[in-house]
Parts: C-alpha cells; structure tokens; sequence
C-alpha cells in the first residue's frame, strides 16, 4: 500500500500516480521491460497510456502501415497516414512522455518469437490475427513469459492472462477492417488491461477480467 503521505515533485509528470501508487511502485514500473504486440486500435492507445503511468522500457511489435480506416479507433493523426505504425507511434509517444520506446518494424514469427519476447518481464498481447495470437499464446508458454491478452469484438472485450487463453476466430468480413466498433470500448479496453498488467507488476495478481459496453458492465472471471 503506497505512503499517501509521501509527497513527490510538484512538477514531475506523474505526481497524480506518485501520489495515488507511490515512489516505489513508480520505480518498480520504471524498470520493467515489457513488449507490446501490435499497435493497432488497443495498442497504440496502450503504448502511450502506459508511459503515462511511469513504464519506461517498451517496445513495440507491428508492421503495418496506417490507414486512412484507423483514425477514428486508433491514436494516429491524419499527418501519419502512410508512415508505418511503430514509427508513428515512437515519435508520438516522445512527443507526448519525453520517453524513447523500441519498436520493431517487422511480422513476429516463429523465428524471431523467441529472440523478442525472452527477455520480457510481461507480454502484452493486442494483435489482430488469430495465427499472431496463437503464436504470442505458445511462445510464451514455452518461453515461460507472462503474457497478458487483450481482445475486443462488437461489444465484448476482455484481458484475460495466457493460462487457459482460448486463441478467437477471425472475424468474419466481406473487407477485414469492415466490423462494428465503438472508439469508447477501445478505450475501456486499454484502461481496464493496463490496470490489469500493474496488478500484476506491482503485486503479482493475475486477473481475468471481461467487459461489455453495452451495460458498462465488468466481469472478473476465475
């Protein structure tokens, strides 16, 4: 339980988190190394939101470009158009924290799974594919990393941890990128794994937690 009585700088950008987790959990957050798979609608609003809260070793895993479609659920501007998502995102993140994240242009695959997720202190898993998931889901099963996965579907989604993870289906599409979402669930979403993911961080706890939007309603699940 954070001192509330401690009282950090005035002027440091995360005095509100100092305050309500304390500088211990803060440094603790500070030395994590955490790897962030996909950069899409959950993760390029989870990316910045983390170092918001005090992450400071991340990196980034995507390799598509953005898109004119991804504007109204994910944190590019107009002006990234074209630019590949990681590299959008990098200089977002600095503009917004000061903070220089990694990022790696490239598909994750069977060869490279190992080399970029060893290493880990947790797994962010935000990919959009079923055959990424299923990847994420063995490599770090085999590799022993925690790996926490977000997920979202028309009015569901959900942060559930790698044991017992069920890799979904595609969805199912006349064009890929044409299924209902609302910009408010992405945001729920990220608010509701990244407190998942510092549970974890910070006190071990490994939560499964579903959400609806519809009835703002939220599960924790055995």
């Amino acid at each position: 339980m954070p001192d509330r009585l401690d009282r950090p700088d005035p002027q440091s950008p995360l005095i509100h988190e100092a305050l309500y987790r304390g500088d211990e959990a803060l440094a603790l957050l500070a030395a994590v190394r955490i790897v962030l798979c996909g950069a899409g609608a959950l993760g390029s609003h989870l990316a910045e939101h983390l170092l918001r809260q005090g992450v400071r070793l991340l990196t980034v895993i995507d390799f598509d470009r953005v898109e004119q479609h991804n504007l109204g659920t994910q944190s590019y501007e107009v002006g990234d158009i074209g630019a590949f998502k990681v590299d959008a995102l990098r200089a977002r993140c600095y503009r917004a924290t000061g903070v220089e994240i990694a990022v790696v242009g490239q598909p994750l695959t069977e060869r490279n799974a190992a080399k970029l997720l060893r290493t880990a202190d947790l797994v962010l898993d935000t990919f959009d594919t079923s055959a990424s998931r299923r990847l994420v889901t063995e490599s770090c099963a085999t590799l022993g990393r925690p790996c926490l996965h977000l997920g979202m579907n028309t009015d569901y989604g959900e942060a559930h941890w790698n044991e017992g993870y069920r890799v979904p289906a595609d969805v199912l599409a006349p064009d890929v990128c044409a299924y209902p979402l609302a910009r408010n669930l992405v945001l729920l979403v990220v608010a509701l794994g990244a407190e998942v993911a510092l549970r974890f961080l910070l006190a071990g706890l490994r939560e499964n937690y579903s959400i609806t939007l519809r009835d703002l309603t939220i599960n924790r699940e055995g």
